[in-house]
C-alpha cells in the first residue's frame, strides 16, 4: 500500500493540547530468563507468527496488571 492510499480521516489531529497533557511511558527493562512451557502452548504461540516471545510477555503483563495494585494504578493514569 502506498502512503497516499492510507485513509487518515478517522485519526484525531495531534494539537498543542494533546502534547501539553501527553506523558512518556518507558516500559521496564527486559531480563532474559529460561521458562518451560507446555509443548502445545508453545506450538500455538509460534503458530501465530513472528513475535511469540513478545506475545508471551504481553499475556503475562496483562495478567500481572489485572492482579496487582501497581497494574490497577497504571490503568487509572
Amino acid at each position: 500500500m502506498k502512503d497516499e492510499d492510507i485513509d487518515y480521516s478517522d485519526i484525531p489531529e495531534l494539537n498543542a493540547e494533546f502534547f501539553a497533557t501527553a506523558r512518556v511511558v518507558v516500559p521496564p527493562g527486559k531480563k532474559q530468563v529460561t521458562v518451560r512451557l507446555d509443548r502445545d502452548v508453545l506450538a500455538w504461540l509460534k503458530a501465530q507468527g513472528r513475535g511469540y516471545q513478545t506475545r508471551i510477555n504481553a499475556i503475562l503483563r496483562a495478567y500481572y496488571e489485572a492482579h496487582t495494585s501497581r497494574g490497577a494504578r497504571s490503568r487509572r493514569q
